[in-house]
């Protein structure tokens, strides 16, 4: 029993911590943004990009690993209703991610420039599609049976 209590806690942790993460860094860009120094948001999506990016990055795709050890732990079929369908989402939650990543590199590269209004409106679309998706992956591994 008590490995899969640890289990649990190392499967819940990341997602926690990616969930706080993704809030915390959107909060931090708007913020940069709404501010109007186009110094303070060009450091501050260098640091998102270089290090805050990987970070997230790891923690999404240990979930994946630590929630089929669980599973697997536990004994439940892998063709829950519930597991199919978060592991679905996962994927598009990758999509979308790679997209936003795409979409940073593109505004940190317009440098001083001020960013147009279409890649403001994409990138903040994929961000809270992010957010979006995290939270329905959340209530469906909250759904699950105990």
């Amino acid at each position: 029993m008590e490995h899969y209590l640890l289990l649990r806690v190392a499967h819940a942790a990341p997602a926690i911590l990616l969930l706080l993460g993704v809030l915390a860094h959107a909060f931090m860009l708007w913020k940069a943004w709404r501010g109007g120094d186009a110094a303070v948001l060009q450091r501050k999506l260098r640091r998102t990009r270089s290090i805050s990016l990987p970070i997230l990055g790891v923690l999404a795709l240990s979930l994946p690993v630590s929630g089929w050890w669980l599973v697997d732990t536990v004994g439940w079929p892998l063709g829950q209703t519930w597991l199919l369908g978060s592991s679905l989402l996962f994927g598009v939650l990758a999509l979308f991610g790679l997209l936003l990543a795409g979409r940073l590199n593109a505004w940190q590269a317009l440098g001083e420039t001020p960013a147009p209004a279409r890649l403001l409106r994409f990138t903040s679309a994929y961000g809270g599609l992010i957010l979006l998706l995290l939270l329905v992956i959340l209530g469906l591994m909250g759904a699950k049976p105990a």
